[in-house]
């Protein structure tokens, strides 16, 4: 016990650390946690920092996939479907055929069986690092929305790919495409399904209680029930995740209270933060275990083995975008009749170039059986691991090193622009609240004018700031506090509401309400000291 208490906070410690000097070099802080747990591999007498994959799939990627599902915007998410289909499913798919297909001519040791195992192992994508450079420098919205919806849902697709294919390499036999068509249907029915139930008792409870420290912890124990119950009826847990958190984020305007919102949002902030970086880190520690399982093969065959698969990787995610993107296009506007441009050719690029690889493709490596049905070894296991390293770590560095550049060369860099759903929801939650304030005006005493006339000074003002113009503001009395801050909670609460029903009415995304009711609960809080 004492010497994993040990181990724990010195992984801690180095990701406060390192996580400080992403911020210092101002690069995505996956990169630079993955570089720096791969020089500390190096250091001798380091503990042993194997990694788990238990830990991965059962303790990090539930609450991590939750915390990037509430933060989704539904409408956005739906809106981008037919683009993110085609990448989550049909590019895991196509990455899993092809390096089945080319890997027994290109590797050493491998048939088209284990290359369907190492396919579909590092076909899922981590979209992390990618969506915090892209949103740095400024990157359209859209494809943000679309790389983060890819990441949500390649993950289910990617480990039922794997399934399959190590369970030709074990028992040997191939699956019938009727079982594997049922099972992909079930798999992904049935854990949408549970999230959805389970979405449904965390609201039903939560517009039932008012604490914001059991309403966050509520939260968490029903992500992983969500994800446990579905993995039990062996339905996908991934998807039940993801599901559960994007109902609770569209529904969370109608169960958190000011508190809880902020709580949740700082609590969650800090958690992702802290597991994000946990599994960055144990990839780069995870050198000294990769070499010592292909010490008997030589370094030629590793250097050449690895370029090949890490640029045929990169190869095959360029080479499926660009038909993918116009054939969701035709469908978008042909089926949906959802008027969405063609994407351009620089911005389809970025797509193909932040296929980045995460902790999920290492674990799910490390998860391979290590005998097969007949006791004997799994063949190219740890050849496997050595490839899935390299690819993740390439990808997390090369692509996310470059792709800043690459955003601003090809000109889709948009950082000054303003949201205009943002400013025009800002006018409209203002202006129904000065409407709310004239009516409150006409009900009571003359005497209270100045209090209404201040309030009124101050919503011009911030109707200014959203593009109209002010006359100023004035001082009021510090006995009409009191009224002041009852107005002002009412005219809060016709603000929210305006907001939501935006968000309702598919004007303004979850996004944007989000940071209107954080305004807002700030406001809240610092008006408590006005009561009495």
């Amino acid at each position: 016990m004492q010497q994993f208490e040990f181990v724990f906070l010195l992984l801690l410690l180095f990701v406060v650390g390192l996580g400080t000097l992403a911020q210092w070099l101002k690069t995505p802080y996956p990169i630079v946690l993955v570089i720096g747990g791969l020089l500390l591999s190096l250091v001798p007498g380091l503990p042993r920092l194997a990694l788990d994959p238990d830990l991965i799939f059962l303790v990090m990627l539930p609450p991590l996939l939750f915390s990037a599902a509430f933060n989704t915007s539904w409408r956005d998410f739906r809106y981008n479907l037919t683009s993110i289909l085609p990448l989550a499913f049909g590019l895991v798919a196509f990455t899993t055929i092809a390096v089945g297909i080319t890997a027994q001519w290109l590797l050493p040791g491998f048939d088209w069986r284990l290359g369907l195992v190492l396919g579909a192992v590092i076909s899922p994508t981590d979209a992390l690092a990618a969506t915090s450079i892209a949103k740095r420098v400024g990157l359209p919205k859209r494809i943000t929305d679309i790389l983060e919806g890819e990441s949500l849902v390649n993950d289910a697709s990617g480990l039922l790919a794997m399934q399959f294919a190590v369970a030709m390499v074990v028992s040997g036999h191939t699956p019938s495409a009727a079982k594997a068509l049922w099972q992909l249907t079930y798999l992904v029915a049935g854990g949408i399904a549970v999230g959805l139930v389970f979405g449904k008792l965390v609201y039903l409870f939560e517009t039932w209680i008012d604490n914001p420290p059991i309403e966050i912890t509520a939260s968490i124990v029903a992500l992983y029930w969500a994800y446990l119950f579905a993995y039990r009826i062996q339905a996908s847990g991934v998807l039940s995740v993801v599901a559960c958190g994007l109902y609770l984020g569209w529904r969370s305007s109608a169960y958190f209270s000011s508190t809880a919102r902020i709580q949740s949002w700082a609590t969650w902030n800090t958690f992702t933060f802290i597991l994000n970086g946990l599994a960055f880190l144990l990839i780069g520690l995870q050198l000294r275990y990769v070499i010592a399982g292909i010490r008997h093969v030589s370094l030629e065959t590793l250097v050449v083995s690895a370029v090949v698969v890490v640029f045929f990787v990169i190869l095959l995610r360029l080479a499926w975008v660009y038909p993918g993107a116009y054939l969701s296009s035709v469908a978008t506007r042909k089926f949906l009749k959802q008027p969405t441009p063609l994407s351009s050719a620089r911005g389809i690029f970025i797509v193909g170039w932040t296929g980045m690889r995460g902790v999920v493709s290492l674990a799910a490596a490390v998860s391979l059986p290590e005998v097969l049905e007949n006791g004997k070894p799994f063949p190219a296991r740890d050849m496997i691991i050595f490839l899935t390293f390299c690819v993740i770590f390439v990808t997390l560095v090369l692509q996310g090193l470059t792709l800043p550049a690459l955003i601003r060369r090809l000109g889709l860099s948009r950082k000054d622009e303003k949201n205009p759903e943002e400013q025009s929801a800002r006018r409209k939650i203002i202006r129904s609240a000065m409407e709310q304030l004239d009516d409150m005006r006409s009900h009571d005493k003359p005497e209270f004018s100045s209090v209404y006339e201040h309030v009124a000074e101050h919503y011009r003002a911030r109707l200014a700031a959203a593009g109209d113009e002010s006359d100023g503001t004035e001082e009021f009395k510090p006995e009409a506090a009191e009224l002041y801050r009852q107005i002002t909670q009412k005219l809060r609460e016709v603000e929210r509401s305006t907001a939501v029903k935006l968000r309702n009415e598919n004007e303004i995304n979850d996004a944007v309400l989000r940071k209107l009711e954080l305004e807002l609960d700030l406001l809240d809080i610092r008006y408590q000291g006005f009561k009495r």
